[in-house]
């Protein structure tokens, strides 16, 4: 695409107006909750039909060791990092987060924005509570589990309110920044931190990979639509003047 065509697209974008912008952005937001829910089902029917336990197992096992499978490949350090990486996404320490920082901003007088962190991560425990009894899938027994682990499988609890909580975390953050590479560093951090708890779970060998991946996809999915559901809100409740009389 050569500049003169690219400065032609910025200039068509800079006569969007404002409102016009806005809801596009709610439109993109909402066909990509659309897709993901549509790619969550379409795992979620093949797990069902068992279609995925053949690379679930096989994943699970080329991350032992051959010789010893309660032993995990690589480092020694590395097992201990997982252990502290998964614990990131228990509930005790998304527990904590989630009071500490929806406590803070309704002590800051912004308790509309507290009020959504709550609800957005009280739903997910919730969906994911749902889930789980809906799909009842065991816990992978391919290899030893290096983690105590007591509920079911289908979605993993840790990658599903891990990715709501920190996604919308850091979506708060992208707008108190004001330079674009702090809000690019915010949610980049957020998404690494979703995907390193995701992946522990595979590591210790609790979940499968599929229960990560559809983890993801429905936090994900939930973290969006409470996005679009709290810009709604905000336009129309004047959330920028809360803000701006509280700041």
């Amino acid at each position: 695409m050569s500049e003169r065509t690219r400065a032609g697209w910025r200039e068509q974008l800079a006569r969007v107006a404002p409102r016009d912008r806005h809801e596009l952005t709610l439109l993109l937001v909402g066909v990509a909750v659309l897709f993901l829910l549509v790619v969550f089902s379409r795992l979620a029917s093949e797990v069902l039909e068992g279609e995925t336990l053949t690379f679930d197992k096989r994943l699970l096992t080329a991350l032992r060791d051959p010789a010893d499978p309660s032993r995990p490949i690589g480092p020694a350090w590395l097992l201990g990092g997982a252990l502290d990486v998964t614990a990131l996404g228990s509930a005790t320490v998304l527990g904590l987060v989630v009071f500490a920082v929806a406590g803070f901003l309704v002590l800051q007088g912004t308790w509309r924005t507290g009020t959504f962190v709550l609800v957005a991560c009280s739903g997910a425990w919730f969906i994911n509570a749902a889930l789980k009894q809906v799909f009842q899938r065991p816990r992978p027994d391919v290899v030893p589990h290096l983690r105590d682990v007591m509920t079911l499988s289908f979605p993993s609890g840790h990658a599903l309110v891990s990715a709501v909580v920190y996604l919308t975390l850091g979506a708060l953050l992208m707008r108190v920044a004001t330079r674009p590479i702090t809000k690019w560093f915010c949610m980049g951090l957020a998404m690494l931190v979703t995907f390193l708890v995701g992946a522990s779970r595979v590591y210790l060998g609790v979940h499968y990979p599929t229960d990560v991946l559809a983890g993801w996809l429905v936090g994900l999915s939930w973290a969006l639509l409470c996005w679009l559901v709290e810009r709604s809100l905000e336009r129309r409740a004047g959330l920028k003047r809360e803000r701006a009389q509280t700041g």
